[in-house]
């Protein structure tokens, strides 16, 4: 055996080191070399071949030559197998590292929607998409943020679907629409910031989980680990920040598995300081059965303000139960009447001395106070015992309840009780613990699309009661509201459904890049405007310049596909700077070699993806009036309408 083949046999014996497809991540062998893992310096230990190479004897210490180990498993041909050669040869590699290895900018792209496939009835049922992630180095990136060309634009309302004529704006020229955007998200949430930039009340996300085991709602190529997928919301949080008002908030959907992760990154894009609240939510009663140690019931929520000083939160409305203990009105409002005298621990007198005084009460003249008159009575916070106790307030506290009209004095058995004049509020306060039937996803996510569509479309949608109950938390009834992962459109229909009930005027922006976003997303919408017979959205994509490509990449369903398609990218399609656009015979046979392997067809589509330039994904804005480009002057006029000044920038 070589000493190439023997050093990979050694690696991939560690389980960290080893991708879903038995490949070695030499991303993460070359992360712990650097961290220095005792696990991998043992590891290499164990073969006299293999420490000879990488270590120095110096006075019976063996030392580990960091350099020299990852030089060479950082060289082209160390992992020397048909995808390897293929990237080598036609240019995927920039001074010995592949792409993704340099990557700042994550961008991901799924090869299958999340439509359950047709035998898929659990909750539990694990989705069927696979994503493939790539990350982009800043030197890589010129124009990929820039403002993209929309196209597509249609108008749905009760009657169906009409042309776009007017995009309508408020008085300080801000859209007032409801949207729905087709197209990757964070190049989406780039174009839609010369229009929302400091405009958005309220941003809720609920991100593809990157947990473990059957959990994972999402199945990601080549291990999409902990730093690839915080590197993907790093990018998309930075623009949310953005997008927020000054006195707007984040709501972020995760699960223990990534919430730690996700804490320290969203602390340090939004400041530790604006994190105000972690609330855990009981989304899944029955518990999650393929749980190993406990059946997981809960998700979370990190809430984030863009500035703490200035956000502020609405109540939740009282329950009927609630309201019920007022039974008492005066002619302030309904109450409840409370004992002043406080009860349980530090009730003593000694424990709480500034709160035992006399009260005086006279019951014919109504006086209550702390000076005796004539006539009056004393009364002291006696327990049955006829040990001393406290009142609820300090002096000054209770003669400010006096003067309001909230003291009120019963006679009981010969004994006179003080009482405090609890007011019905407005609201409550949210705790940090929700705990409530109607957030059940499976009941009211789950079912209710199953519904409204007739069979299972979607898996794992939230409870619209649960994201209404965020809504009525974090908005009032003019604002706006984002999000960017829209899934199956309950955030939409949730505005939809609150604007109904309390006469608001919210508008929703939902982007959405998967291919049911027509099917499932936006049909959903167009339902619930149709049912409740009010309401429009304005639908349209970012125009596909080499995500054409990308998607005709993932329809391929065969080897001989690809190598047709890739024919076809070389002479229409932009390319990678670095990328050698002929075909020659060594290469071709190297990616027919890669086809025969093991899950080799999405190795290809891989590889293909990865040879486009991704700064063309989507015509630039710029490039409107770039005949290659085919923009019709009904999309431009459109585009002006929505972009403005923007348009030509």
């Amino acid at each position: 055996m070589s000493f190439h083949a023997k050093l990979i046999d050694l690696l991939k014996t560690d389980s960290r080191f080893v991708d879903e497809n038995g490949d070695l991540i030499i991303a993460a062998v070359q992360d712990r070399a650097w961290k220095m893992d005792r696990d991998l310096i043992k590891l290499l230990l164990s073969d006299v071949e293999i420490k000879a190479k990488f270590f120095e004897e110096i006075e019976g210490h063996w030392i580990f030559n960091i350099n020299t180990f990852l030089e060479y498993i950082m060289q082209k041909n160390f992992l020397d197998n048909s995808y390897t050669r293929f990237r080598n040869r036609i240019g995927l590699t920039i001074e010995g590292k592949f792409i993704k290895e340099r990557g700042e900018v994550s961008l991901v792209w799924a090869y299958k929607d999340c439509v359950l496939e047709g035998g898929q009835t659990k909750e539990e049922d694990k989705r069927t998409e696979i994503f493939f992630n790539e990350n982009l180095a800043q030197d890589e990136i010129n124009r990929l943020f820039d403002p993209k060309v929309l196209t597509n634009f249609t108008r749905y309302t009760t009657s169906g679907s009409q042309p776009v004529t007017e995009i309508k704006r408020d008085e300080n020229g801000v859209i007032r629409e409801n949207l729905i955007i087709k197209g990757n998200n964070l190049i989406a949430l780039h174009s839609l910031k010369s229009q929302y930039r400091g405009k958005i009340k309220l941003i809720y996300i609920d991100p593809p989980f990157n947990t473990s085991g059957a959990a994972n709602t999402f199945s990601y190529n080549n291990n999409f680990n902990h730093s690839s997928w915080l590197t993907f919301m790093k990018n998309r949080l930075e623009i949310a920040m953005e997008l927020l008002s000054p006195n707007g908030i984040l709501v972020i959907a995760i699960d223990d598995y990534e919430m730690f992760y996700l804490g320290v990154l969203a602390d340090e894009i939004f400041s530790r300081e604006n994190r105000i609240g972690v609330v855990v939510v009981e989304t899944n009663p029955r518990g999650r059965s393929d749980s190993k140690f406990f059946a997981t019931s809960s998700e979370h929520f990190l809430v984030y303000a863009k500035d703490a000083n200035l956000a502020s939160i609405n109540s939740f409305p009282l329950t009927d139960e609630q309201k019920q203990l007022y039974k008492y009105q005066d002619d302030i409002s309904y109450y409840r009447p409370l004992p002043f005298q406080r009860s349980g621990s530090n009730s003593t007198q000694q424990a709480r001395p500034n709160l035992y005084y006399p009260i005086f009460y006279n019951k014919n003249t109504g006086y209550i106070g702390l000076e005796k008159q004539d006539g009056s009575v004393m009364i002291e916070p006696l327990d049955v015992k006829g040990n001393k106790r406290v009142w609820r307030h300090g002096k000054e506290s209770f003669l400010y309840a006096v003067a309001n009209g909230d003291i009120v004095i019963k006679e009981r058995k010969n004994k006179y009780i003080v009482y405090l004049k609890d007011r019905i509020k407005e609201g409550r306060k949210p705790k940090t613990v929700w705990v409530n039937p109607l957030y059940d996803a499976s009941a009211y996510g789950t079912m209710l699309l199953q519904h409204m569509f007739g069979k299972k479309v979607f898996s794992y949608p939230k409870s619209i009661n649960l994201i209404k109950d965020i809504l009525r938390l974090t908005t009032l009834d003019n604002d706006l509201i984002l999000d960017f992962f829209a899934g199956s459109g309950t955030t939409g229909h949730a505005v939809i459904e609150l604007n109904k009930e309390d006469g608001g005027n919210r508008q929703f922006i939902l982007c959405e890049q998967m291919n049911y976003t027509e099917t499932v997303t936006l049909e959903r919408i167009k339902n619930v405007i149709k049912t409740n017979g009010t309401g429009s959205l304005i639908y349209f994509e970012l125009s596909n310049y080499n995500q054409f490509f990308i998607d005709k990449i993932q329809s391929a369903n065969d080897s001989k596909s690809l190598l047709t398609l890739w024919n076809e990218i070389a002479e229409n399609s932009f390319l990678n700077w670095y990328v050698n656009p002929a075909l020659p015979e060594e290469a071709v046979n190297f990616f027919i070699g890669i086809g025969q392997e093991e899950n080799g067809v999405e190795k290809q589509k891989r590889l293909l993806t990865e040879l486009l330039d991704k700064n063309q994904l989507y015509v630039n804005l710029s490039e409107i009036d770039d005949e290659r480009f085919h923009v019709s002057e009904e999309d431009k006029a459109l585009n002006r309408l929505f972009y403005g000044d923007a348009t030509h920038a």
